[in-house]
């Protein structure tokens, strides 16, 4: 007989432990926020999925002491190359560029770099590290229902022993997936170009590393008799996409995937098959009281080169980590959380417009409106604007991406990186941020600002001074990425974003600090008088 009468609490519940729940519970739990993750499956799924992670993500990742446990596979840092084929060893009838090639300089924008792995391979990685961190982890436990209320959330969860209890949380992470339960009982609609197609895959090992020496490893299949998608996960692992929804046998298989090689003397070893909804959906809501929602749950976006689905997710996971922090420190209100959508959706919005702008999908639009146009991948992966309270001067009138050194220090944007030294040796200015708020100024004045702002306003809050303890590499490199002028300022979120600039030095540096960071911080306490 199961009983409903055991209670538990934390702070945060994540529903959903695959690759966006485990994520957010590395953040949380980096930030010494308790959490417990509930995922209905054991392990990761059968099907590796995911296989690329951007800079932007390997840059969060780096944050917490995540990178150097990640197996990544020989990787680039562009989005990977695609072409027309009429079978893997057959006639390549075009390639397609992700976006059009340009000639602009390349410039170093940041100390990590975009990896190739498979998302079976990651998922382990981090619940390691989650767990580490300290997060409470439970697998093949299913959540029922999950009750809100004027303080927290409520979760009935079912082990696979039929046992019953309830987690009391103050906040809750609905990481359950482009079905999302969670989403469905809020009543949460959705919009987008939809249902794309149904394909059916099959995943296979087999020893064709020949084929990808020219660096093409996704190929659209274009043969006389096959139509269908093959690519690599660069571990021996291949998987073939098909369109219909209809069960095939593992001889109809193995003959698609003759085909969809050009070859029938290989050795083919079948290791799983799927089923994949292609479809584009943005939730018309990230949030409803305590409970937010993150990853497919909040978007589901077709598989696609910039990497617009598991790291935006993944990112969604970062901005909502530091946000809860704060406010379960008491450093914040929960007027902080108000800004997890604003943030968020637009870059969801985004990325969805952005793939249909694109040759790889603009074939399924349904609308005659003009295509947009198509955003520089730099700018998409590391030069998004957040608009939101937690930003000041981040007005309508600017563009809703630019490449880093467009933007030139531009609040909602993330801080560019810039070499420097430091007492701990050469580092990226990345590598000081994401421990709480910072201040940067080449103006010593400020360091008594921040003192002075951090300790009435009880929030955590670092000065660093350019050209002392922080040395940039090359001050000009410093001064065109931050553009503060030799008596202006720029602060850092906890999240490496820009909250606010100035570019002179006011007449009263400790009020104009201290006004700004109340503003974008939601602080809990006010300076006294």
């Amino acid at each position: 007989m199961t009983s409903t009468n055991d209670l538990e609490t934390t702070s945060v519940l994540i529903v959903g432990g695959s690759l966006v729940g485990l994520s957010a519970a590395v953040f949380l739990a980096w930030h010494g926020v308790p959490v417990v993750v509930v995922e209905k499956h054991v392990g990761s799924a059968t099907h590796p999925r995911a296989l690329g992670y951007t800079t932007r993500t390997l840059e969060l990742f780096r944050a917490v002491g995540l990178d150097a446990d990640i197996p990544a596979l020989p990787g680039e840092s562009k989005p990977p190359r695609r072409a027309r084929v009429e079978s893997l060893t057959g006639r390549r009838i075009t390639e397609y560029p992700w976006s059009p090639p340009t000639d602009r300089p390349e410039l170093e924008y940041s100390p990590a770099r975009a990896i190739a792995v498979a998302q079976d391979r990651l998922e382990p990685v981090l619940r390691a590290h989650a767990v580490r961190l300290g997060a409470d982890l439970r697998e093949g436990a299913t959540v029922l229902d999950l009750v809100p209320d004027a303080d927290g959330v409520t979760a009935t969860v079912r082990r696979t022993d039929g046992h019953e209890y309830r987690i009391r949380a103050r906040y809750a992470v609905a990481a359950d997936g482009a079905r999302s339960p969670i989403r469905e009982a809020l009543g949460i609609g959705r919009s987008g170009q939809g249902l794309l197609s149904v394909q059916r895959s099959v995943l296979f090992r087999a020893d064709l590393e020949q084929y990808l020496a020219d660096g093409i490893v996704q190929f659209e299949i274009d043969g006389p008799d096959l139509q269908g998608f093959l690519t690599t996960y660069s571990d021996g692992r291949w998987v073939l996409m098909v369109p219909g929804d209809h069960d095939r046998d593992e001889a109809t298989w193995r003959t698609l995937i003759d085909k969809a090689i050009g070859r029938t003397d290989l050795d083919i070893e079948l290791l799983t098959t799927g089923r994949w909804e292609l479809a584009a959906r943005i939730a018309d809501r990230f949030r409803d009281g305590r409970i937010f929602l993150a990853g497919d749950a909040a978007h589901q976006l077709p598989p696609n080169r910039g990497g617009y689905g598991a790291n935006t997710g993944i990112e969604d996971a970062h901005n909502l980590a530091w946000k809860l922090a704060e406010v379960l420190a008491g450093r914040s209100t929960p007027a902080l959380l108000d800004t997890y959508e604003p943030e968020r959706r637009p870059i969801a919005l985004l990325r969805h417009e952005q793939i249909f702008a694109r040759a790889d999908y603009k074939a399924h639009l349904t609308t005659d409106a003009p295509r947009a146009a198509i955003i520089d991948d730099d700018a998409m992966e590391l030069g998004q604007l957040y608009r939101s309270a937690a930003v000041l001067d981040a007005g309508p009138d600017l563009p809703a991406a630019q490449r880093p050194e467009q933007w030139a220090g531009q609040p909602g944007t993330r801080a560019p990186h810039v070499r420097v030294h430091t007492a701990d040796g050469e580092l990226s200015l990345l590598d000081l941020f994401q421990h709480g708020w910072v201040l940067l100024a080449e103006d010593p004045r400020w360091a008594g600002a921040a003192t002075h702002a951090a300790a009435g306003l009880g929030v955590q809050l670092t000065f660093r001074h350019i050209g002392a303890d922080t040395k940039p590499v090359d001050l000009q490199d410093f001064r065109r990425y931050y553009n503060t002028g030799d008596g202006g300022a720029t602060l850092i979120r906890p999240d490496g974003y820009i909250a606010w600039r100035t570019t002179t030095a006011p007449s009263d540096p400790t009020g104009a600090l201290t006004a700004a960071l109340t503003r974008v911080s939601a602080a809990a306490t006010h300076p006294a008088g």
